[in-house]
């Protein structure tokens, strides 16, 4: 199967498969060692260690690298999770040479991926109550919003007019109220929870 996606992506043209890896720890150790742009994850790699438990480990270990996420598994939950957990594309592996390109394309973008067919049934399912959750303040939400989009403290604090102080006091606020206290778990929260844009 690897091989086959690095003949797949290597025939493209515009990507450099730069590493690959037997299991996710081992996955996870390269993405700390190569940064790559994006990485293509199997959820049902062997080894101790779950893909989705991962996904938070390779996202604190590289904050840029883009997840997508490839698997057999074509129930809505496993998409979600996935997302949750910090993947923005999800691709199954009947579809990954029509797909999987398409997915890279749009991480690279910051933009999320989901195979189309499971997007229709995700879209389906019930809809989340409306309003910040967790007793977030719509200003929380507004810094929330900027930390994921990758801006710091200072250009945070110049774009809503603030001190830098008060935007590290909401910043405190909202991981305490969230519980997400590194920048890779608050960017996974705010999928979570459609704040991301």
């Amino acid at each position: 199967m690897r091989s086959s996606l690095r003949a797949l992506l290597e025939t493209d043209g515009r990507f450099e498969v730069v590493a690959e890896a037997a299991d996710a720890d081992e996955a996870t150790r390269k993405v700390l060692a190569y940064k790559p742009a994006v990485i293509v994850l199997d959820l049902s790699m062997p080894g101790g260690s779950s893909s989705l438990e991962a996904i938070p480990r390779m996202r604190e270990a590289s904050e840029d690298t883009a997840i997508v996420v490839l698997t057999m598994e074509n129930e809505p939950r496993f998409a979600q999770e996935a997302m949750r957990a910090g993947a923005l594309g999800f691709v199954l592996k009947e579809a990954a040479d029509g797909e999987l390109v398409a997915a890279i394309e749009a991480a690279l973008q910051g933009a999320p991926y989901v195979n189309p067919q499971l997007g229709g049934r995700i879209a389906a399912l019930p809809a989340t109550p409306e309003g910040p959750p967790d007793g977030l303040s719509e200003r929380e939400v507004e810094v929330l919003r900027l930390v994921v989009m990758g801006h710091t403290n200072q250009e945070i604090s110049a774009r809503l007019y603030l001190s830098v102080r008060t935007v590290e006091s909401h910043r405190a606020h909202i991981q305490q109220k969230t519980g997400a206290d590194t920048r890779a778990k608050l960017v996974a929260y705010a999928r979570e929870h459609g704040l991301a844009g």
